[in-house]
Protein backbone atom coordinates (compact mmCIF):
# COMPACT_ATOMS: atom_id res chain seq x y z
CA UNK A 1 0.00 0.00 0.00
CA UNK A 2 1.04 3.29 -1.05
CA UNK A 3 1.38 5.94 1.61
CA UNK A 4 0.85 9.64 1.46
CA UNK A 5 4.24 10.85 1.64
CA UNK A 6 4.77 9.57 -1.10
CA UNK A 7 2.23 12.09 -3.01
CA UNK A 8 -0.50 9.07 -3.04
CA UNK A 9 -3.65 8.45 -0.68
CA UNK A 10 -3.45 5.65 1.59
CA UNK A 11 -6.77 4.11 1.15
CA UNK A 12 -8.51 2.17 -2.06
CA UNK A 13 -11.78 2.27 -3.53
CA UNK A 14 -14.39 -0.54 -2.06
CA UNK A 15 -18.34 -1.07 -2.95
CA UNK A 16 -19.40 1.49 -1.05
CA UNK A 17 -16.94 4.85 -1.41
CA UNK A 18 -13.12 5.47 -1.41
CA UNK A 19 -11.36 4.35 1.89
CA UNK A 20 -8.65 7.60 1.49
CA UNK A 21 -9.26 10.29 3.86
CA UNK A 22 -10.38 13.15 1.90
CA UNK A 23 -7.63 15.46 3.38
CA UNK A 24 -5.01 13.03 1.06
CA UNK A 25 -7.18 12.92 -1.75
CA UNK A 26 -7.45 17.16 -1.91
CA UNK A 27 -3.30 17.21 -1.00
CA UNK A 28 -2.78 14.48 -4.30
CA UNK A 29 -4.86 16.74 -6.52
CA UNK A 30 -3.07 19.67 -4.75
CA UNK A 31 0.41 18.18 -6.16
CA UNK A 32 -0.79 17.29 -9.79
CA UNK A 33 -3.34 20.20 -10.28
CA UNK A 34 -0.26 21.64 -12.73
CA UNK A 35 0.07 18.66 -14.93
CA UNK A 36 -3.65 17.52 -14.35
CA UNK A 37 -5.07 18.21 -17.79
CA UNK A 38 -2.40 17.48 -20.31
CA UNK A 39 -1.59 13.81 -18.38
CA UNK A 40 -5.12 13.45 -18.82
CA UNK A 41 -4.91 13.72 -22.58
CA UNK A 42 -2.44 11.30 -23.03
CA UNK A 43 -3.62 9.35 -20.53
CA UNK A 44 -7.41 8.94 -22.19
CA UNK A 45 -5.60 8.16 -25.75
CA UNK A 46 -6.86 12.25 -26.28
CA UNK A 47 -10.60 10.93 -25.99
CA UNK A 48 -10.99 13.05 -22.78
CA UNK A 49 -12.79 16.00 -24.77
CA UNK A 50 -15.05 13.66 -26.43
CA UNK A 51 -15.90 12.37 -23.26
CA UNK A 52 -16.26 15.71 -21.78
CA UNK A 53 -18.48 16.68 -24.19
CA UNK A 54 -20.74 13.85 -24.26
CA UNK A 55 -21.14 13.96 -20.58
CA UNK A 56 -21.95 17.94 -21.04
CA UNK A 57 -24.82 17.17 -23.93
CA UNK A 58 -26.74 14.68 -21.04
CA UNK A 59 -27.08 17.41 -19.08
CA UNK A 60 -29.62 19.20 -21.32
CA UNK A 61 -29.61 22.04 -20.01
CA UNK A 62 -30.98 25.70 -22.09
CA UNK A 63 -29.97 29.33 -22.21
CA UNK A 64 -30.36 30.92 -18.67
CA UNK A 65 -30.02 27.86 -16.90
CA UNK A 66 -28.10 26.88 -13.92
CA UNK A 67 -25.62 23.90 -13.32
CA UNK A 68 -23.20 22.66 -11.00
CA UNK A 69 -19.93 20.52 -11.75
CA UNK A 70 -18.77 18.25 -8.85
CA UNK A 71 -15.03 17.62 -8.78
CA UNK A 72 -14.61 20.18 -10.83
CA UNK A 73 -10.52 20.38 -11.33
CA UNK A 74 -9.61 22.72 -13.01
CA UNK A 75 -13.11 23.60 -14.55
CA UNK A 76 -13.24 22.27 -18.26
CA UNK A 77 -16.86 20.31 -17.73
CA UNK A 78 -17.46 23.55 -16.02
CA UNK A 79 -16.70 25.59 -18.93
CA UNK A 80 -18.47 23.44 -21.36
CA UNK A 81 -22.12 23.85 -19.02
CA UNK A 82 -21.45 27.81 -18.94
CA UNK A 83 -21.13 27.95 -22.67
CA UNK A 84 -24.34 25.89 -23.13
CA UNK A 85 -26.49 27.75 -20.18
CA UNK A 86 -25.58 31.53 -22.36
CA UNK A 87 -26.70 34.04 -22.41
CA UNK A 88 -27.73 34.77 -18.87
CA UNK A 89 -27.11 31.25 -17.11
CA UNK A 90 -24.86 30.18 -14.24
CA UNK A 91 -22.89 27.32 -13.28
CA UNK A 92 -21.15 26.87 -10.08
CA UNK A 93 -17.74 24.06 -9.98
CA UNK A 94 -17.01 22.65 -6.69
CA UNK A 95 -13.71 21.20 -5.73
CA UNK A 96 -12.49 19.66 -2.66
CA UNK A 97 -8.50 21.13 -4.02
CA UNK A 98 -7.61 24.58 -3.61
CA UNK A 99 -5.02 23.86 -6.15
CA UNK A 100 -7.10 22.86 -8.71
CA UNK A 101 -9.67 25.38 -8.00
CA UNK A 102 -7.16 27.88 -8.34
CA UNK A 103 -6.05 27.16 -11.46
CA UNK A 104 -10.29 27.09 -12.25
CA UNK A 105 -10.37 30.45 -11.46
CA UNK A 106 -7.56 31.85 -13.05
CA UNK A 107 -8.19 30.44 -16.17
CA UNK A 108 -12.21 31.52 -16.15
CA UNK A 109 -12.14 34.73 -14.09
CA UNK A 110 -13.24 36.41 -16.98
CA UNK A 111 -16.59 34.37 -17.30
CA UNK A 112 -19.64 36.23 -15.63
CA UNK A 113 -21.63 33.79 -14.22
CA UNK A 114 -19.11 30.89 -13.86
CA UNK A 115 -18.00 30.61 -10.09
CA UNK A 116 -15.75 28.12 -8.23
CA UNK A 117 -15.65 27.38 -4.82
CA UNK A 118 -13.81 24.87 -2.71
CA UNK A 119 -16.23 22.81 -1.10
CA UNK A 120 -16.89 19.01 -0.20
CA UNK A 121 -19.15 16.72 -2.45
CA UNK A 122 -20.90 15.09 0.16
CA UNK A 123 -21.88 18.54 1.72
CA UNK A 124 -22.34 20.65 -1.20
CA UNK A 125 -22.70 24.66 -0.44
CA UNK A 126 -26.07 25.01 -2.44
CA UNK A 127 -29.26 25.00 -1.42
CA UNK A 128 -32.22 22.40 -2.20
CA UNK A 129 -33.25 22.51 -6.24
CA UNK A 130 -31.41 24.87 -6.88
CA UNK A 131 -29.94 23.58 -10.40
CA UNK A 132 -31.35 22.46 -13.29
CA UNK A 133 -28.55 19.73 -14.11
CA UNK A 134 -25.67 18.62 -11.77
CA UNK A 135 -22.30 17.00 -13.40
CA UNK A 136 -19.66 14.89 -12.24
CA UNK A 137 -16.46 13.77 -14.33
CA UNK A 138 -13.22 11.19 -13.31
CA UNK A 139 -14.81 12.18 -9.73
CA UNK A 140 -17.23 9.52 -7.73
CA UNK A 141 -14.50 7.10 -7.20
CA UNK A 142 -12.37 9.91 -4.69
CA UNK A 143 -15.54 10.43 -2.87
CA UNK A 144 -15.63 8.44 0.34
CA UNK A 145 -19.61 7.52 -0.03
CA UNK A 146 -20.62 7.12 -3.68
CA UNK A 147 -24.56 7.19 -2.43
CA UNK A 148 -24.01 10.23 -0.28
CA UNK A 149 -22.39 11.65 -3.42
CA UNK A 150 -25.43 11.34 -5.43
CA UNK A 151 -27.99 11.95 -2.96
CA UNK A 152 -26.14 15.49 -2.30
CA UNK A 153 -26.52 16.08 -6.59
CA UNK A 154 -30.05 14.76 -6.29
CA UNK A 155 -30.33 17.59 -3.72
CA UNK A 156 -29.52 20.17 -4.92
CA UNK A 157 -31.37 19.70 -8.66
CA UNK A 158 -35.04 20.31 -9.02
CA UNK A 159 -37.42 18.11 -10.26
CA UNK A 160 -37.19 17.14 -13.67
CA UNK A 161 -33.39 17.82 -13.70
CA UNK A 162 -30.59 15.89 -14.52
CA UNK A 163 -28.14 14.20 -12.68
CA UNK A 164 -25.05 13.16 -15.14
CA UNK A 165 -21.94 11.19 -14.26
CA UNK A 166 -19.05 10.00 -16.19
CA UNK A 167 -16.55 8.05 -14.55
CA UNK A 168 -13.88 5.08 -15.81
CA UNK A 169 -15.42 1.29 -15.74
CA UNK A 170 -14.08 -1.99 -15.20
CA UNK A 171 -13.25 -3.33 -19.15
CA UNK A 172 -16.32 -5.83 -20.81
CA UNK A 173 -15.57 -5.67 -24.03
CA UNK A 174 -11.90 -6.49 -26.08
CA UNK A 175 -11.47 -2.77 -27.03
CA UNK A 176 -12.05 -1.99 -23.40
CA UNK A 177 -9.50 -4.86 -21.74
CA UNK A 178 -6.92 -3.50 -24.40
CA UNK A 179 -7.77 -0.12 -23.31
CA UNK A 180 -7.70 -1.21 -19.85
CA UNK A 181 -4.13 -2.97 -20.22
CA UNK A 182 -3.09 0.39 -21.19
CA UNK A 183 -4.50 2.50 -18.85
CA UNK A 184 -2.51 -0.19 -15.34
CA UNK A 185 0.54 -0.44 -17.36
CA UNK A 186 1.27 3.42 -18.54
CA UNK A 187 -0.73 4.97 -16.65
CA UNK A 188 2.30 4.92 -13.67
CA UNK A 189 5.22 5.51 -15.86
CA UNK A 190 3.49 8.60 -17.14
CA UNK A 191 3.31 9.34 -14.02
CA UNK A 192 6.76 9.20 -12.82
CA UNK A 193 8.28 10.73 -15.70
CA UNK A 194 6.13 13.81 -14.42
CA UNK A 195 7.43 13.62 -11.09
CA UNK A 196 4.04 12.24 -9.64
CA UNK A 197 4.54 8.36 -9.88
CA UNK A 198 2.70 8.10 -6.53
CA UNK A 199 -0.15 9.89 -7.11
CA UNK A 200 -0.59 8.31 -10.65
CA UNK A 201 -0.23 4.96 -9.16
CA UNK A 202 -3.01 5.49 -6.89
CA UNK A 203 -5.66 6.62 -9.46
CA UNK A 204 -5.17 3.36 -11.45
CA UNK A 205 -5.85 1.60 -8.17
CA UNK A 206 -8.76 3.76 -7.70
CA UNK A 207 -10.26 2.60 -10.61
CA UNK A 208 -10.11 -1.02 -9.89
CA UNK A 209 -12.75 -1.70 -7.02
CA UNK A 210 -15.06 0.98 -8.41
CA UNK A 211 -18.44 -0.79 -8.69
CA UNK A 212 -19.54 -2.57 -11.67
CA UNK A 213 -22.16 0.10 -13.93
CA UNK A 214 -25.10 -1.94 -12.85
CA UNK A 215 -24.19 -1.25 -9.16
CA UNK A 216 -23.43 2.08 -9.90
CA UNK A 217 -27.35 2.90 -11.37
CA UNK A 218 -28.71 1.06 -8.76
CA UNK A 219 -27.18 3.15 -6.22
CA UNK A 220 -28.98 5.91 -8.03
CA UNK A 221 -31.93 4.91 -8.29
CA UNK A 222 -31.74 4.30 -4.00
CA UNK A 223 -31.41 7.97 -3.73
CA UNK A 224 -34.58 8.84 -5.65
CA UNK A 225 -33.20 9.07 -8.68
CA UNK A 226 -35.39 7.92 -11.26
CA UNK A 227 -35.39 6.86 -15.51
CA UNK A 228 -31.61 5.54 -15.00
CA UNK A 229 -29.29 4.75 -17.92
CA UNK A 230 -25.69 4.31 -18.26
CA UNK A 231 -23.96 3.73 -21.55
CA UNK A 232 -20.73 2.55 -22.28
CA UNK A 233 -18.26 4.85 -24.26
CA UNK A 234 -15.24 4.05 -26.32
CA UNK A 235 -15.43 0.24 -26.07
CA UNK A 236 -16.52 0.63 -22.28
CA UNK A 237 -13.74 2.01 -20.67
CA UNK A 238 -15.78 4.91 -19.00
CA UNK A 239 -19.56 5.00 -18.90
CA UNK A 240 -22.47 7.56 -18.36
CA UNK A 241 -24.70 7.33 -16.25
CA UNK A 242 -27.95 9.51 -16.39
CA UNK A 243 -30.76 10.39 -13.65
CA UNK A 244 -33.65 12.50 -13.74
CA UNK A 245 -34.97 14.09 -10.25
CA UNK A 246 -38.58 12.82 -10.06
CA UNK A 247 -41.85 15.29 -9.43
CA UNK A 248 -42.00 16.46 -5.97
CA UNK A 249 -44.30 14.48 -3.67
Amino acid sequence: MTSPRDGAPSGLATERGNAAPSSEVSSMFDGISRVYDPLNLVISAFQEPRWRRRAVSLAQLRPGGRAIDIATGTGKVAADLHRRVQPGGEVLGVDISPGMIGIARRRFDRRAGLTFVVGDALALPAPDASFDAATIAFGMRNLPDYRQGFAEMRRVVRPGGRVVCLEIARPRSRLARVLRAWFDRIVPVIGRLAGQGGAYAYLVRSVRNYPAPEAIAGIMRDVGLADVTWTGISGGIVTLHVGTVPPAG
